[in-house]
């Protein structure tokens, strides 16, 4: 099948849901009073599905044009559109209701432990679940070729994103790709500065906002290098300075920090990215994979018989 016949394939399988992933995706970049339809949606969409837009526009203390730039924002035609979508996202999270999920992320002081560890791996699972359904498969295309053929791959992350982009590399690295990952914003900058055409850089942030990430990006776009990014957030300052754009569909839980579930996410997403790269060199990757096992074998002592 082509590249455009299962980006089709896939895009009318997508869940419903989407059209609030789509709104999470995008409150950040929206204005307050976009901002606030956005929360009433994220927060009863079978209500919103059945209200009309004069209904909702009261209810968020906004006019009916703000409503319709809303829905313009995550990119549908109009009022009519958004409500058909939230009736089709309502029955999805009815169905994972009536399966025994949590109706929330939020952990509350009085859970018990059975609650909170079902909270917990079911945000996770919904975040993993919910970034394949959402990530544009051309995009994720492209950044495949460009890692694939380049010289190097620079990959910047800071405190947990950091640990993905350490993921990244080492597995990278694995299968003999030059790569380097920086959490060190000065030596992220130094690095970025020596790039040319011929390499990628890779910006991790869950937010899209961190400066650190969004400046070594910067630099090494100027540099020539291609720029990619991975975020929650399609519309995030990072995304001014990746030419492509990956984004996660993590929720927030109580106590994420950009921690937990979103880290989940965007390690799912790098790992999507390394086999499709190790995909283009099969019988190498698997080569270099078995002989970089075994160098290490002889650290883990003798196995038993």
């Amino acid at each position: 099948m082509s590249q455009d016949g299962a980006v089709a394939e896939r895009d009318a399988n997508t869940p419903a849901l989407s059209v609030l992933i789509r709104v999470r995706g995008a409150l950040p970049s929206l204005r307050p009073a976009e901002q606030r339809v956005a929360r009433a949606v994220l927060s009863d969409p079978a209500a919103v599905s059945e209200s009309s837009i004069t209904r909702l526009a009261r209810q968020c203390q906004t006019s009916e044009t703000t409503v319709l730039r809303f829905c313009r924002a995550i990119d549908l035609a109009g009022y009519p559109e958004l409500r058909i979508a939230l009736a089709r996202a309502a029955q999805w999270e009815e169905t994972d209701k009536r399966a025994g999920a949590p109706l929330n992320g939020t952990i509350n002081q009085g859970d018990s432990l059975s609650d909170l560890v079902a909270k917990i791996t079911h945000a996770d699972s919904r975040a993993i679940d919910e970034t394949g359904a959402a990530v544009d498969l051309r995009t994720l295309a492209a950044a495949v070729d460009s890692v694939a053929s380049a010289r190097r791959i620079d990959i910047y992350g800071v405190g947990a994103s950091a640990l993905v982009a350490h993921d990244l590399h080492q597995k990278l690295h694995r299968i003999g790709l030059t790569s380097f990952s920086w959490a060190d914003p000065h030596l992220a900058l130094t690095s970025a500065a020596l790039l040319t055409n011929k390499d990628v850089a890779i910006g991790i942030s869950h937010t899209g906002s961190t400066v650190d990430v969004i400046d070594a990006l910067r630099v090494a776009r100027e540099n020539g290098a291609t720029t990619v990014a991975v975020t929650n957030f399609v519309k995030a300052p990072i995304a001014a300075q990746a030419e492509l754009v990956l984004t996660t569909a993590a929720r927030e839980t109580t106590f994420r920090s950009g921690a937990m579930s979103s880290r989940i996410a965007q390690l799912a997403l790098v790992d999507c990215l390394f086999a499709a790269v190790a995909q283009r060199s099969y019988a190498a990757a698997i080569s270099d994979l078995e002989t970089t096992y075994a160098a290490i074998q002889s650290r883990h002592g003798s196995r038993p018989s």
